[in-house]
């Protein structure tokens, strides 16, 4: 397995990213270098913004943060662990992934939000909130994956805030959701109706609960507990764990970042079992 850190700002769209966001991908990066022992390599990413393009935030920016990403993953000997930095630090890996293992490819998303807006339908034109659209093959067509994840093979766990765009691909058998209240054997069914024969584990820090991280900048209500979320993953021990990630983190010390330990190690079990 290897790790890579990837300190991508851009895609999210609140004052202070640019600084708390790379601070926070680095604090975790030398937290998972010290508990599972393995070096990471930083992923050399630009640190500055561009222009609102075409209803997205620093979108020329985020097309030149891809290539480094790109480089790394030509030939990675076996499944990376991305540590981010913004959601959208999952573009590259998900989109190679799903080139790499075809059609059968499923995505296991957790997060608090459900990242399915296009620049056309977001409200706050921050790609964060658009990568998973993106990778199911809709919105800007420089940022689609192609081939995309089809329709039904990425499931949204523990997502507790929609915009009207996001419900309605729900409601249309774009995604699948498991809310927050769900148990793990939930999550292993939804990836099972999904019919999916490899996965890649999305996790943004904020489907955590409040109460039990402090590290994510949105502080949803009624996530999920880190014993919960190390449960679900766990629980995918059927299923053949391709890639992951883990994202949004804040935390500015190692003191801040220690409750993701376990979130940390549940990860490299998946991927290294």
């Amino acid at each position: 397995m290897r790790v890579h850190a990837v300190p991508q700002w851009q895609g999210a769209g609140w004052d202070g990213a640019s600084s708390r966001l790379t601070t926070g991908c680095e604090v975790l990066a030398s937290l998972t270098e010290e508990v599972l022992d393995t070096p990471v390599s930083r992923v050399p990413v630009g640190r500055e913004g561009s222009p609102v393009e075409r209803g997205m935030a620093n979108r020329a920016a985020l097309l030149d943060n891809r290539g480094a990403q790109l480089t790394v993953l030509e030939n990675p000997e076996g499944p990376v662990l991305t540590l981010g930095g913004d959601c959208a630090v999952d573009l590259v890996p998900i989109g190679v992934a799903r080139y790499r293992y075809g059609p059968g490819l499923g995505v296991l998303w957790f997060d608090a939000h459900a990242d399915a807006n296009t620049p056309d339908t977001s409200p706050s034109g921050a790609f964060h909130g658009m990568v998973l659209r993106s990778l199911l093959g809709q919105g800007d067509p420089d940022f689609v994956a192609d081939p995309a994840v089809e329709p039904g093979k990425a499931v949204l766990v523990g997502a507790r805030v929609f915009d009207p765009a996001e419900r309605a691909a729900l409601d249309d058998g774009l995604l699948r959701h498991v809310p927050a209240s769900a148990t793990p054997d939930d999550v292993v069914n939804a990836l099972r109706a999904a019919n999916v024969s490899t996965v890649y584990v999305h996790v943004d820090v904020d489907v955590l609960d409040p109460g039990e991280f402090s590290g994510p900048h949105y502080h949803e209500p009624g996530g999920l507990g880190i014993d919960r979320l190390v449960a679900c993953l766990d629980a995918l021990a059927e299923f053949d764990v391709v890639g992951a990630s883990l994202t949004e983190c804040t935390a500015q010390d190692r003191a801040e970042v220690t409750p993701l330990i376990p979130v940390v190690q549940a990860l490299h079990r998946r991927l290294e079992p």
